[in-house]
Parts: structure tokens; sequence; C-alpha cells
């Protein structure tokens, strides 16, 4: 019998995917525990039209992400915080600082999506990655000014 996962099965396969099983183990597993359709032409049609609508939707994203990796790379974001006399700043510039920043620019982005290999504890201007997709990538320059 043919079925349709509505979820990842160990050792069957993954969401989506349209598998051969047999009838008693459909019936009396994928069915009952709700992890499995029938295979009929309806819902292999509905199927399709889910993975096209979720393609189309990643399409969109990966547009967007490049616009704003474009954005991001032509822009600086500038941030004060206290600085000793002698040019030491009082803790550090983290992931959640920049997104702030960028937060007052009018672009908003997850904190999470800025790759920071450590905190910024000079005064100056640093160069932090930016991830706003899977496969994209910004640089954003950040200016810590001390106040």
């Amino acid at each position: 019998m043919k079925v349709i996962l509505t979820k990842d099965v160990k050792a069957q396969g993954k969401k989506g995917d349209v598998i051969e099983v047999s009838d008693g183990y459909a019936r009396n597993y994928l069915f009952k525990n709700n992890l499995a359709i029938e295979a009929t032409s309806v819902n292999l049609n509905s199927l399709k039209m889910s993975k096209d609508a979720a393609d189309h939707r990643k399409t969109v994203e990966k547009a967007e992400a490049l616009e704003l990796a474009k954005k991001l790379n032509a822009m600086t974001v500038t941030i004060k915080i206290k600085v000793s006399e002698t040019g030491k700043i009082f803790g550090a510039i983290l992931a959640q600082n920049i997104a702030s920043a960028l937060e007052l620019e009018g672009i908003v982005i997850d904190k999470k999506k800025i790759i920071l290999p450590e905190p910024i504890k000079t005064v100056g201007v640093h160069t932090v990655t930016v991830k706003p997709y899977a496969e994209v990538s910004a640089k954003l320059k950040v200016s810590v000014v001390g106040e």
C-alpha cells in the first residue's frame, strides 16, 4: 500500500515522502497514530500543491534576504557606549546590542542571525557577519564610539 507520511517515521522516511508499506503496518500503526495518510490521487495532488507553495515561499524569502544583504553591506551602524579616560570600554558590545541598533535604523533582525565570534571590546569600526537566510550573508560595519 502506498502512503504519504505526515510526520517523520524512523526507518521509513521523512514528512511528505510517499512510501510503499504493507497493508497491516499502514492500517494498524501509521494510520492509527496519524503518521501517514493513504496515497490517493487527491492526497498526492494536495501534497504536490503544498510542496510547490513551500518552494515559492522559500524563493521569496531568499529574494528578500538578498535585498536585505545588499542594504546591510552598504550600512554602518553606530553604537555609543561609555568609555574610560584610557579608551577602554565598560562592558562589551554583543549581538543583542547590534540588533537593537539595527532596529533603530528600521531593520529588524534576530540576534541569532548576527555572527559575532567574540564580543566587541574596543572602540573603532568592526566588521560583523549577518546571515539573514541560510545561504545569504552580509558584512555589516559596526562603529563603536565612546560617550
